[in-house]
């Protein structure tokens, strides 16, 4: 089993994307293998880590069809409705909380917390 080739930050060569550049020009890696990875020192934790994807073999982005734009639009409604109060709160439900604000915090915010 071969090891991965290690490039330092910003020294990859050409040929070679991580996930957000191949996404920002309509690609996606497709299935294949990471390729290789970029490594950033840092002076008291391990190094932060990015793996690269060879552009010759990206895919193109698949894209949105109309049942998927309808998916997506019926799942972030849900995240906007409570499951106490069955009410739309006008904002994604935090997962901290649970529910909404008024559901969470029945006589008032206390202080401390940005309303």
């Amino acid at each position: 089993m071969a090891a991965l080739p290690v490039f330092r930050w910003r020294l990859a060569p050409d040929g070679y994307a991580t996930r957000r550049q191949l996404r920002a020009r309509g690609l996606r890696p497709g299935g294949q293998p990471v390729a290789a990875q970029l490594e950033r020192p840092r002076r008291r934790r391990g190094p932060l880590v990015a793996y690269l994807y060879r552009i010759d073999l990206a895919l193109p982005v698949r894209p949105m069809t109309p049942a998927r734009w309808a998916a997506l639009a019926k799942a972030n409604a849900a995240r906007r409705i409570c499951p106490a109060c069955r009410r739309d709160a006008g904002y994604v439900i935090p997962t901290s909380l649970g529910t909404c604000v008024p559901c969470a915090y029945p006589e008032g915010v206390p202080d401390g917390i940005a309303a």
